[in-house]
């Protein structure tokens, strides 16, 4: 078997994620990119695995926990995701910027307001 197909498969992939993460502004499609960049490394693992003809196959070892790791960001992930769409009723990376910097500057006379009243 020839390495370059898959490697050249994989490169693809992984810049196609990384395209994703750097323009996306959807959380989830964020998300969606960095499993094609894992999907990337892990076709890079088993080629190499393949191509090397390992008697251990750490490649498919080492693809499995990615996999398992994958697994369990995804589900973090789309947690934290749709707890922040529920508080915030969007999920646009750079609307969520700009709602924390808001969040964190209180206005001035809202101070001022409850020493008034008490």
């Amino acid at each position: 078997m020839h390495l370059v197909y898959p490697a050249v498969l994989a490169a693809l992939l992984f810049c196609v994620g990384i395209y994703g993460v750097l323009a996306r502004r959807n959380a989830i499609l964020v998300l969606m990119s960095v499993e094609l960049m894992l999907a990337a490394v892990s076709l890079n693992l088993v080629a190499f695995d393949v191509w090397l003809r390992d008697e251990v196959h750490t490649g498919q070892v080492f693809t499995l926990f990615l996999i398992a790791l994958a697994a369990a960001e995804i589900g973090v992930g789309l947690a934290i995701v749709l707890l922040v769409h529920r508080n915030r009723a969007t999920s646009a990376v750079d609307q969520l910027r700009a709602l924390a910097d808001r969040d964190e500057e209180e206005p001035e006379g809202a101070a001022s307001r409850e020493t008034t009243t008490t």
